[in-house]
């Protein structure tokens, strides 16, 4: 992986946040704070970036589990001002609407664009910025819901692969046990990021540095890190088939 100077990168993160803040004119930011590393990274750098007075914590679960508990944690040690929302009653009621019953990948779409419907409810009504918390490695993955989670004003984390946010979270002091555990994204019970991917954190942020910022062939990529090509395959399939998800829609010329 490509080397950084982490207190540079975090001082360049602050440098962002506090600087689009005050361009766009407004009062602060709202995070949704789910218990995870990327979230928790995020409203780490807001508050050394802005103060705690100026961060919103959103925790918005669906399922109630450690993650929550998690969330708190992150919003308590910061002492930023936070809600906790309960979206099933209106996920459920979105549910109720469609005349059908979505499979768990659907569903937990909709758990993902409610949640951003609800941060921008407050950062509307707040005059605040809504800060994202993907990270590189999901982003050229199309690891995040379309106007969901991948929906947001301003990510801090969009240049940082997932190994690297570990990094910047150690540096800022984030709790150990949200570096440690497995990522997830509580859509359902016991999933896992690096289940749903197929692909370990680790493996991937090698792969995707050498194939998309270095350009390397896919044979030189499978040597260097002594893996099978279809390793390599899959995880430039995975770019490919979601481009769509990193821009805004098109249509044709005339």
């Amino acid at each position: 992986m490509r080397s950084l100077n982490y207190e540079s990168v975090v001082e360049k993160i602050v440098d962002f946040i506090s600087k689009k803040v005050e361009e766009a004119g407004v009062s602060g930011v709202v995070i949704g704070i789910s218990g995870g590393i990327d979230s928790a990274t995020t409203a780490y750098l807001a508050v050394k970036a802005l103060g705690r007075e100026k961060v919103l914590g959103l925790i918005m679960p669906y399922y109630k589990n450690q993650d929550v508990k998690d969330a708190r944690l992150v919003c308590e040690r910061l002492s930023i001002e936070w809600k906790e929302i309960n979206i099933k009653p209106i996920v459920d009621s979105f549910v109720a609407q469609l005349g059908f019953q979505p499979d768990k990948r659907s569903l937990g779409n909709i758990m993902v664009r409610t949640r951003m419907v609800l941060l921008y409810a407050h950062a509307n009504a707040m005059n605040r910025l809504v800060l994202g918390t993907s990270n590189r490695s999901e982003f050229l993955t199309g690891y995040f819901t379309k106007w969901g989670d991948g929906a947001s004003d301003y990510a801090p984390l969009i240049n940082l692969y997932k190994t690297e946010v570990w990094e910047v979270a150690k540096l800022l002091g984030v709790p150990e046990r949200i570096i440690e555990k497995k990522p997830t994204a509580g859509l359902w019970e016991g999933q896992t990021d690096e289940d749903e991917l197929g692909i370990s954190y680790r493996l991937l942020d090698e792969i995707l540095w050498r194939l998309v910022d270095l350009g390397k062939p896919k044979e030189k990529i499978a040597e260097e890190l002594g893996v099978p090509i279809e390793r390599v395959e899959y995880v430039e399939n995975l770019v490919k088939k979601s481009e769509h998800k990193r821009r805004l829609p098109i249509g044709p010329s005339f």
